[in-house]
């Protein structure tokens, strides 16, 4: 979730006593152990040298490798979320990452007879929705505001407000507005305690 200072200082304002503020209050006191259970996870990872904005949703994530090879920006939320950082992987802002996907930097060379390893950076543009049990492997830009598929496996870039669906991923006709302005964080319970 987002840092408890951002939260806080964001969060809306009602009169006091008022219905809106009881309610307000009721939802912080509720999602409070969550929040806390997330901002630690957050803290972990940048301590072990990832570098995540005070903005971003960190879920549940098992994230194996280098921390520092990785980079989160501004209001993006990742779910349950599995990342192997052998490479850098960057993800921009306002992303949205949903449960079961995987990220992989790293892969073995099947033409190689020594089947050895091989390994490329990963970068998620802007606005880019990767949708649950997505797979995303070693080398791959995700464009802004593309949408990768639900269970889609992902090898080649996705070009910006394209949307790739199956295995292996390929573009469908049909495109992502190029206008998005929306932020993912807001529609977690978390927030919306705070900052409805």
């Amino acid at each position: 979730m987002a840092s408890l200072r951002y939260l806080w200082k964001n969060r809306i304002k009602h009169s006091p006593f008022s219905k809106s503020f009881i309610i307000s209050w009721a939802k912080r006191l509720l999602t409070f152990p969550e929040l806390v259970k997330n901002n630690r996870r957050r803290k972990k990872l940048i301590n072990n040298g990832a570098n995540i904005s005070e903005t971003a949703e960190i879920g549940i994530v098992n994230i194996n490798g280098r921390k520092e090879n990785l980079a989160i920006d501004d209001f993006s939320t990742l779910g349950k979320v599995e990342i192997a950082l052998h490479d850098k992987v960057s993800i921009g802002k306002y992303v949205c990452i949903n449960d079961g996907v995987i990220i992989l930097s790293a892969s073995h060379d099947v033409s190689d007879p020594l089947w050895r390893h091989k390994k490329a950076p990963i970068s998620i543009g802007d606005y880019a929705w990767i949708a649950t049990n997505a797979i995303i492997l070693p080398g791959v830009t995700i464009g802004k505001g593309a949408v990768v598929g639900a269970g889609a496996v992902v090898s080649k870039d996705v070009k910006e407000y394209s949307i790739v669906t199956g295995n292996p991923a390929k573009e469908i006709e049909k495109k992502r507005t190029e206008v998005l302005n929306y932020n993912p964080c807001e529609f977690l319970a978390t927030n919306n305690a705070w900052l409805k």
